[in-house]
């Protein structure tokens, strides 16, 4: 598809934030989200957790455990498993965006109480052609972002675990001018991520239940720049925490409710609106600006939780939460649904998920369909398809444990 330099800009700066057209309507002081770069690193790349609103703190392990936290593969119930996603993503603006994943570990130890983890994610926007004004044609882009990443998680108990994930992201988003014209820029940036996992089994009445904990700081690392760090912006860093309690409803038959919520541990850009007007406060703007500029991401995680301009009444806009469901037939058959829900000042990201999945020994294929509530949202009707391949039994199937 065709798009020019000043749409693909735009299209950049609305496609994480879908619902930019409300700041008008309810005052520019009040609409005020929070910048990163790298926005695809918090795209859920899996359907079992999209379908329930975005969900994965605390509940049941799978091959996703690296996106949403590392800790639980300690807990997982399978030697080996290696999965694969892809997500058309906002289907309503275009039809060449996707983000395809691949993820999988594998336990170690003769216990089965580590794993080794890893993960590659590809985020393409598709063909982008430039103008040089005058409607003549410039070059033919290809912008995308990746990342690779490797985690290693271990129980420190029979009911706690902890992982730690290091990453490697690049991002070819960038433009820089030359007397060749425009020309793509890649940035590239490290991070860790950090996490725990517990889970008890509790019994009420006579049966036997599940009650997990999980958080995951992730994305704690260096910032990215196309321009030489004349403009750096801050990794997605993130808080999430978790709680997931599961219940047998009968015989082969469970649920499990979940909570998320989340907090991007980024400093909030200052903004000329949030000053006096005048001399002084130009120049306290410009100062606040070159002091967000020169922080670094590690003062910016313990500043994010005092920085905004609306004090505590806005720090907590900035918390998104997720409130989801599974069901579980004999854990072969799966119903999902879950709701997504994010400040109208800090994004506007509301949406219902709805998902299935269908297990085998051998693989699982989920399937997950978004639906917004807000207005105009782009993220609406977005479909996410994931595909396991569980390798115990591949080994069942290829010559049976030995």
């Amino acid at each position: 598809m065709k798009k020019t330099k000043q749409i693909f800009i735009a299209f950049l700066a609305t496609a994480f934030l879908p619902v930019a057209a409300f700041a008008e309507s309810s005052g520019k002081n009040e609409f005020n989200p929070i910048e990163t770069g790298v926005t695809s690193l918090s795209i859920a790349p899996d359907a079992r957790g999209a379908s329930m609103g975005d969900i994965g703190a605390a509940t049941d392990p799978d091959a996703y455990s690296q996106f949403w936290n590392p800790s639980k593969y300690a807990f997982a119930y399978s030697q080996a498993a290696v999965s694969l996603s892809y997500t058309p993503w906002l289907r309503k603006l275009v039809n060449d965006i996707f983000l395809a994943d691949v993820s999988g570990y594998y336990k170690i130890g003769s216990n089965d109480n580590q794993a080794i983890s890893a993960s590659l994610r590809y985020f393409s926007l598709g063909e982008v052609n430039t103008s040089e004004g005058d409607g003549i044609v410039g070059q033919s882009l290809n912008p995308y972002e990746m990342s690779f990443d490797i985690g290693y998680s271990r129980k420190l108990s029979e009911k706690f675990s902890m992982g730690v994930v290091f990453r490697y992201i690049y991002s070819a988003l960038g433009f820089s001018e030359s007397y060749a014209g425009d020309q793509n820029t890649g940035a590239s940036a490290f991070s860790a991520d950090i996490s725990g996992y517990y889970t008890t089994y509790p019994i009420i009445g006579r049966n036997e239940c599940q009650w997990s904990w999980g958080w995951n700081i992730s994305n704690i690392g260096t910032k990215v720049s196309y321009d030489g760090g004349e403009n750096p912006a801050f990794l997605p860093t993130n808080l999430k925490i978790g709680t997931s309690f599961m219940f047998p409803l009968a015989d082969y038959h469970t649920l499990a409710l979940n909570l998320d919520l989340n907090k991007l541990l980024v400093l909030t850009k200052p903004r000329r609106i949030d000053f006096e007007e005048g001399i002084e406060g130009e120049e306290e703007y410009i100062s606040k600006l070159e002091d967000w500029k020169n922080m670094s991401s590690i003062t910016g995680i313990f500043k994010s939780f005092s920085d905004a301009p609306g004090g505590f009444k806005e720090e907590l806009r900035e918390i998104t939460w997720s409130l989801g469901a599974e069901y579980a037939y004999n854990n072969q058959f799966f119903l999902r649904a879950g709701y997504y829900y994010e400040s109208e000042f800090k994004g506007n990201r509301q949406y219902f998920g709805l998902g299935a999945g269908f297990s085998l020994n051998v693989l699982r294929l989920d399937a997950s369909y978004m639906m917004a509530t807000a207005q105009t949202s782009p993220l609406d009707q977005t479909l996410r398809f994931s595909l396991t391949f569980d390798m115990d039994g591949l080994r069942d199937i290829f010559g049976g444990r030995r």
